[in-house]
């Protein structure tokens, strides 16, 4: 008997390699499918597969979302495949030891006044090679704006997805189906 080709036969289990020509990313990709290989740790398998993931799904993670994932966890690595921005809104910044992809001036210069270090993939691995004490996060892959746009239709009944218009004004793609005086509302 052999495989039955046509119904779906021959599972492709074809791992995703990135296609960025930094060379920084490609020795972090190397060190981590070394460690992913070599060791027993789930982290470094996890860390290699976000490495190598597309930069849209590379989000990055504001300051005030960190520092409110990292409440009661001390002394633990805050650890962020993507880039780590700085956030206004957030007057005192907690002491925090996060490790990133990249980091914006602003947020590396707020992490440093409060007392708290930023680490690259390489330091980690030094200090932590299993990822014992560290916890592990992501930004909001979601919250991109061409993610609005992406559903049912506009104008369907129930649908939340934004139109492509122009513009947000009154005369804007808000006439009849957008509005109740307008011969119905959707």
């Amino acid at each position: 008997m052999g495989i039955d080709i046509e119904a779906g036969g021959r599972v492709k289990s074809k791992v995703r390699v990135t296609k960025s020509e930094n060379p920084y990313l490609r020795l972090l990709c190397k060190l981590y499918k070394f460690l992913a290989r070599r060791t027993d740790s789930k982290f470094n398998k996890v860390i290699l597969k976000r490495l190598n993931m597309t930069r849209k799904s590379k989000a990055p993670l504001s300051l005030q979302k960190l520092a409110k994932l990292m409440e009661n966890k001390d002394g633990k690595i805050a650890v962020v495949v993507g880039t780590v921005t700085d956030d206004k809104r957030l007057y005192d910044v907690p002491k925090l030891s996060v490790c990133a992809l990249r980091f914006t001036e602003t947020a590396r210069a707020s992490i440093l006044k409060a007392g708290g270090e930023c680490l690259t993939f390489d330091k980690l691995a030094l200090r932590s090679p299993l990822g014992q004490g560290t916890v592990l996060l992501r930004g909001p892959v979601k919250a991109r704006e061409a993610e609005r746009h992406f559903g049912k239709a506009p104008g369907v009944p129930h649908s939340k997805t934004a139109p492509h218009c122009r513009s947000k004004g009154r005369k804007f793609e808000k006439a009849r189906g957008r509005r109740k005086s307008r011969g119905y509302k959707v």
